[in-house]
């Protein structure tokens, strides 16, 4: 077969997949569309039938009623304030963890590196109790450190840095030594430059846990001034009742951040996976 029979066939057979995944995709997006055009539409528009996609005229009045119902402003402040401090105490533990583990040697360090494991498939449902009894007994309820302190334990990160870490070559390792570095500059100055898309990675999948995160803020919350905005969403759809479109409103100024975050860290994240595929 030659490559021009080859490269035709291809075609054919890819045509099918092809269609297929657009098929999918756009299921999958369309709720998506679906909230940002009905963000812009007024209560008549959202109830007509037939169902219309796009709004007879784009209408802000919807995001202003979402400031009028709520302190959105405030929980915008609050998840903020929470994700990032949550995601930068994370990140930092996980690397120097993944570093330990993957470069050092310790005692017991299997032990800990299986019970490291093993915390992976702990469901945060059997942790509730005792982390929200913890927090009651110092009385860091209705307080940031309570928000954040319980969430920066990051097992998953861990194990993604430690896999990474793993690949570097002990020559630069050992490089480092003889030049008289110790081990905290070996991890400034030869594993974290080394493993930029992996900490990248880390810290977006960090970042997107802590700021969709609903069930503890939930719980250690009791003064509006100091809820997030997945719990301030739920209140939302109290006061909004059946106004969808407000709902809508308030759902796309939420995720917003999570756009331009995942847009800026695109390619260290799908270079990262690619990295995963290859060293895997």
């Amino acid at each position: 077969m030659t490559m021009k029979s080859k490269s035709n066939h291809l075609k054919r057979y890819n045509i099918p997949i092809f269609i297929f995944l657009f098929i999918i995709s756009f299921i999958m997006i369309f709720p998506f569309i679906w909230m940002v055009f009905s963000a812009f539409k007024t209560q008549k528009e959202v109830y007509t039938i037939p169902i219309r996609l796009f709004p007879a005229q784009f209408n802000f009045d919807n995001f202003k009623r979402v400031f009028r119902m709520i302190p959105f402003g405030r929980y915008y402040a609050n998840t903020i304030i929470t994700s990032v401090l949550q995601t930068v105490i994370q990140i930092v533990m996980s690397v120097c963890a993944g570093f330990a583990f993957a470069k050092l040697t310790f005692p017991f360090k299997r032990t800990l590196y299986i019970l490291i494991q093993s915390a992976m498939f702990v469901p945060m449902s059997v942790l509730i109790i005792p982390l929200y009894q913890m927090v009651s007994n110092t009385k860091l309820i209705d307080t940031y450190p309570g928000i954040i302190l319980p969430q920066v334990l990051g097992v998953f990160t861990t194990m993604l840095l430690i896999s990474f870490f793993i690949t570097i070559p002990e020559d630069l390792i050992n490089a480092a030594k003889i030049d008289g570095s110790n081990y905290f500059g070996i991890l400034i100055h030869v594993v974290i430059p080394n493993s930029k898309t992996s900490i990248s990675a880390a810290t977006l999948y960090a970042f997107l846990s802590h700021w969709r995160s609903y069930l503890w803020p939930l719980l250690v919350t009791n003064k509006t001034e100091m809820r997030t905005l997945a719990v301030g969403l739920k209140y939302l759809v109290s006061e909004a009742s059946s106004a969808y479109q407000v709902m809508m409103a308030g759902s796309l100024m939420s995720i917003l951040p999570l756009m331009i975050v995942y847009i800026i860290a695109e390619k260290q994240f799908v270079q990262s996976i690619t990295l995963t595929g290859l060293k895997g």
